[in-house]
């Protein structure tokens, strides 16, 4: 019987601790400690911060995990464990690159399996790349990737340009990042018909396994074997090479999971629990990760250059400083954004000081999101280079047509992850960051994770769903309230555009206008959205559509302001309009919104 559990994440910056504990009530937290991640010189040992982490952990929570450098097992009075879970993107994760013959079929194939497997994508080299061979070979020679994934023809086609693509690896035979000592493997997951001659392209030169082709036929993706082996490598090939994981290995026992493949695997079984399309994020320092599952299929996607600390710069870059300016509630210009963002790139692991640093940061947080869920949404699309017949009941269907899958209207949940949203200082203000930064549309949910505790969930659910569902529940997910956001055509403001019963009241949902209405978790929470016409809400134009609200704390959000969210021009008017917006979540302190206080700050900032 599982009684205690020790949750171990090895990040790129720090190694995380978290130890479980089943008592008479259920699962509960006993105590999280962190410490910096030693994979890299001068320790090369991952096991240094590891110990230096549980050592606290033993400390904060009275329960001693290790003797010597021995783990404990099995659990008992006061001391050891009976499961040992472990996430890892320490290195910067699982470093892959990915080929394909087209780079918008079968190397887009490939690059959503290496995404789904946890993988960071240094790179996507297909036949019609516009760089030359020489700029190619060059390239790879340079990426010192873990792994790579070779792809390119479908089953029983060309195995002449599939070749090619091999040799042009094999001719790079790029160094592995963790030394010379092994060879870096390679998955072939292309062409069936051109495994003997991929193998004679990699004998004696790197070590190659073979899975189902990504692309069997034209309209056809198959993912799953490629992730299965992509894993299977990292743990067996990729992990026994990486300083000082063989011991980490040993405890683990086979549970341990690429971090955001892990965050991957639990928000797939949240979604059928609520039996919902589902989307996520986690805000990094460096990069933004974006989850959806969507018809119970689970996509990734990495947005390598938008984070909230390394790559903060990158964000103001891309969304420019305007961007961030318009949710400011005080009178900022353009080299106040600026000399802050560049302060914070000195300083990246620094936290805000003052309210009008928060604010900035937040700010700058809405637009990684918006960033961030366009380029998902860029990128998980039906299937390319395929001519689909389509009758009258196909018109509104997109599979096929290369446009987005990712509908908001379908979702049914987002989960915000990350220190900008976990650890906001009020949990309006983690709300209001994912409403404006992904402007959800229809009826949906929103919670955070409250304590990182996602990606070890996402190892535990594969072993014992039971306790990992209690422990999402009761520790991890954190609700937050429900968004009414109906979508439609520009009205005049002030026009209800749609009505919400709750509770005997009804309430509407008024254009151009947010609103909050408190949910006691004692009263009844199912609500009825009717949309007006021409609007709607999740279940077609002027369909209504009922909800369980969650009692969050901001209860249900009314949001009329209209997809895409639009604000004013003028800059008095716009900044009194998203002091209103923040007045109405209580997402700051009142003086702060002041108009005469907000209006001031730029003075003293």
């Amino acid at each position: 019987m599982t009684r205690r559990i020790l949750a171990v994440d090895i990040g790129s910056t720090t190694t995380k601790t978290i130890l479980f504990e089943k008592t008479s009530g259920g699962w509960v937290l006993l105590g999280k400690t962190m410490a910096p991640t030693t994979v890299e010189a001068p320790h090369n040992d991952v096991m240094i911060g590891l110990k230096s982490a549980i050592g606290k952990l033993e400390k904060r929570t009275g329960v001693t995990v290790l003797h010597g450098s021995r783990l404990i097992k099995p659990s008992g009075a006061g001391e050891g464990v009976d499961l040992v879970l472990v996430t890892s993107s320490a290195g910067g994760g699982l470093q892959m690159v990915v080929t394909g013959l087209m780079k918008e079929i079968t190397a887009e194939s490939a690059h959503r399996a290496a995404l789904g497997a946890g993988a960071v994508v240094s790179d996507v080299i297909s036949l019609d790349d516009t760089r030359s061979v020489v700029e190619r070979v060059d390239r790879l020679k340079r990426l010192r990737p873990d792994m790579i994934l070779v792809t390119g023809g479908t089953d029983g086609g060309n195995i002449s340009e599939v070749a090619a693509m091999a040799e042009m690896v094999a001719m790079a035979n790029p160094e592995p990042r963790f030394g010379k000592d092994f060879k870096i493997p390679v998955v072939f997951a292309g062409n069936v018909d051109a495994r003997s001659y991929v193998a004679d392209v990699f004998k004696d030169v790197m070590d190659v396994t073979y899975t189902d082709n990504v692309r069997p036929v034209l309209e056809e993706e198959v993912l799953d074997p490629a992730r299965r082996e992509i894993h299977r490598l990292f743990l067996e090939h990729v992990m026994m090479h990486a300083p000082g994981y063989k011991t980490v290995l040993s405890w683990a026992e086979g549970n341990v999971k690429p971090t955001p493949m892990a965050v991957g695997n639990i928000l797939s079984y949240f979604s059928r629990m609520r039996n919902q399309d589902v989307l996520g994020v986690d805000v990094g320092g460096a990069t933004t990760d974006v989850f959806s599952v969507i018809d119970g299929k689970l996509y990734r996607t990495v947005s390598a250059n938008l984070g909230m600390s390394y790559s903060m710069g990158n964000v103001l870059a891309e969304a420019s400083p305007e961007a961030v300016l318009r949710w400011l509630p005080f009178d900022a210009d353009e080299n106040l954004v600026r000399n802050w963002n560049f302060n914070k790139m000195i300083r990246p692991t620094t936290l805000p000081q003052t309210i009008e640093e928060l604010v900035l940061e937040q700010a700058v947080s809405r637009e990684a999101l918006r960033l961030s869920l366009g380029h998902h949404r860029s990128l998980i699309r039906g299937l390319k280079g395929i001519k689909k017949k389509r009758s009258v009941g196909d018109v509104f269907n997109q599979e096929g047509t290369g446009e987005t899958l990712v509908d908001l209207l379908k979702i049914g949940a987002i989960v915000g992850s990350g220190g900008v949203l976990s650890y906001a200082p009020r949990r309006s203000q983690a709300a209001m960051i994912l409403l404006d930064g992904f402007q959800p549309e229809g009826v949906t949910d929103l919670f955070v994770d409250s304590q990182f505790l996602l990606p070890h969930l996402g190892v535990l659910v594969d072993v014992d769903p039971e306790a990992a569902e209690e422990i999402l529940l009761r520790e991890a997910l954190v609700p937050l309230g429900t968004a009414v956001c109906p979508v439609g055509p520009a009205v005049p403001p002030g026009t209800v555009i749609a009505r919400v019963r709750l509770g005997g009241e009804t309430y509407d949902v008024v254009s151009g206008d947010l609103r909050v209405v408190p949910v006691d978790p004692g009263r009844e929470r199912y609500c009825e959205v009717v949309p007006s016409r021409e609007f709607d809400a999740g279940a077609g134009k002027s369909n209504p559509l009922s909800w369980q609200v969650l009692p969050g704390p901001t209860g249900l959000i009314l949001d009329g302001r209209g997809r895409p969210l639009k604000l004013p021009d003028n800059d008095r008017d716009r900044r009194a309009l998203v002091r209103r917006w923040y007045r109405t979540f209580s997402a700051y302190p009142a003086d702060f919104l002041e108009e005469e206080q907000a209006e001031a700050v730029r003075n003293s900032t």
